[in-house]
């Protein structure tokens, strides 16, 4: 059975560290890494991921560790060394992209899917944003920023993967948030302005929205008016945007206060990180689709008055974009619609982004023939509901518990998601064989329930104050890591075959 000191001497010896994969200790050896003359590797001993370094160079003698024998270190997966392993090896750190490749978000709850995110993603055109995560997400999960970057850091590592990867600070609002995500080093923003769009415009009579506008000052009026009122703007691929008095009135009542919150993040945030950063705009938190005029007259704004330039934008289209299933909806009405909002990105030069965009199947091939390609795409809870369905297939009791613990307080999950789902609709696990209860995550109302509880089921306590379902998750996910890596590849990349990547 092999060790952790017959790891070390191989390393040391330079064996055959392939050879030594059976037993107590895994190896992985897509992280074997050298480095001006020191030597790294990922192992796992037990449940425990640990580095192993070898070597006198500044990377062995920085990184923190336990002795074992001849100048080598057993290292544990700290943010400490982390941060060293970064400065050593930048392809370890998270990067900005541009606006010129396509991108995914890969949201990771979890902290071990990673690995199977880049698998998916090697050799494809385009790029992973691994640490992709909501404040929200990060209070149900029960964990932080650091710990979120520092698995899609490690996990760069475990792969060998040096094409690049990103790091998204999602949907955030609030100032404090924003200044930690940067200074952590995340090199993606996500702005969601949702508290600063108005929503109550939508719904007015004309004679009420211009009752409101009139309250605007007489300067911040005319300027919107020279700029728009009755103007068309032909914006390339046979696409125009017009703009009526109605179209400005309420554009500049819905948009104008997010779209200074904009201006002032970008110039107090962003354009003083000291480096490139990937700003997302969040426009898609409205009570309606977003309309062709409205998602041009906030890029104009940006533009071509505040001077800004922007990674992506998310408007929200029409249909449903609900978790963790297909689209609802007109699809010809979406191709139609998307072809316009595509060509407005284009006009401007900045990517369009897809929000809740996991299994969106029957659209994806619309997105990547309109985008040209160029586009980024979120995901979060599909790869979650890949580690379920990984749960399912190989411990089923453990999922015939959360299963039944997600129904019971699936309506305590609505207060955050709004989802189709209808419960009572879903089979009764007693007339389910284990061997089929992976088809549970092939129903859409049983689909969405897991996802929308994955918080409950995470932070689940047993009388005793200890964990119901987690750790026990944890182990089976960690048991069965190959199989899980196999379902994200398998799922994921239907993703990306369907978007042309």
């Amino acid at each position: 059975m092999s060790t952790i000191q017959a790891v070390v001497d191989a390393l040391l010896s330079g064996g055959d560290i392939a050879a030594i994969q059976a037993g107590q200790v895994k190896v992985y050896p897509r992280s074997l890494t050298e480095h001006e003359g020191d030597k790294l590797l990922v192992v796992k001993d037990g449940y425990t991921k640990k580095l192993i370094v070898t070597g006198t160079g500044a990377l062995a003698s920085e990184l923190q560790g336990e002795a074992a024998g001849n100048g080598a270190k057993v290292c544990p997966l700290s943010h400490e060394n982390r941060l060293v392993l970064n400065r050593h090896l930048p392809w370890t750190a998270p990067r900005a992209f541009g606006t010129q490749i396509a991108t995914i978000g890969l949201g990771d709850r979890l902290g071990v899917a990673s690995q199977g995110h880049i698998q998916t993603v090697r050799g494809r055109d385009i790029r992973p944003i691994l640490a992709q995560q909501s404040i929200r997400e990060l209070n149900l999960t029960g964990r932080d920023y650091k710990e979120v970057l520092d698995a899609a850091c490690y996990a760069a590592l475990e792969e060998g993967y040096r094409d690049g990867f990103g790091a998204d600070g999602d949907h955030l609002k609030v100032e404090a948030d924003i200044q930690m995500s940067l200074d952590l080093g995340f090199t993606m923003l996500t702005l969601d302005c949702s508290e600063k769009i108005d929503n109550t415009i939508e719904g007015l009579s004309e004679a009420e929205v211009a009752e409101r506008y009139a309250k605007l000052p007489a300067d911040v009026r005319a300027g919107y008016e020279s700029r728009y009122e009755g103007k068309t703007f032909d914006i390339g691929s046979g696409v125009k945007v017009e703009f009526s008095r109605l179209n400005v009135m309420k554009n500049a009542l819905i948009y104008g206060e997010a779209v200074g919150f904009m201006k002032y993040v970008y110039e107090t945030y962003i354009t003083k990180a000291g480096r490139e950063v990937d700003f997302e705009i969040s426009i898609d938190e409205t009570l309606t689709p977003t309309e062709p005029h409205s998602h041009f007259f906030v890029a104009n704004e940006l533009y071509n008055v505040y001077g800004m330039t922007v990674y992506s934008m998310a408007p929200r289209f029409c249909g449903e974009f609900q978790k963790g299933i297909d689209y609802i909806g007109d699809i010809a009405q979406f191709e139609e619609e998307m072809k316009i909002h595509a060509a407005i990105a284009d006009h401007f030069g900045f990517k369009l982004s897809i929000h809740s965009g996991s299994d969106k199947f029957s659209v994806f091939p619309i997105i990547g023939k309109y985008t040209k390609g160029r586009f980024h795409a979120k995901t979060a809870g599909t790869n979650w509901l890949e580690a379920v369905r990984t749960v399912a297939k190989v411990n089923p009791d453990l999922y015939r518990r959360m299963h039944a613990y997600a129904i019971e307080h699936f309506e305590e999950a609505t207060a955050y998601y709004h989802v189709k789902a209808d419960i009572t609709t879903i089979k009764p696990l007693s007339e389910v064989s284990d061997a089929d209860l992976p088809e549970y995550m092939n129903d859409d109302d049983a689909r969405q329930m897991i996802h929308i509880t994955y918080g409950i089921l995470l932070q689940a306590k047993d009388e005793k104050g200890g964990s119901l379902f987690k750790d026990e998750f944890y182990r089976t996910l960690s048991e069965q890591e190959e199989q899980y890596a196999d379902s994200l590849r398998s799922h994921i990349g239907k993703h990306l075959d369907l978007l042309g990547k």
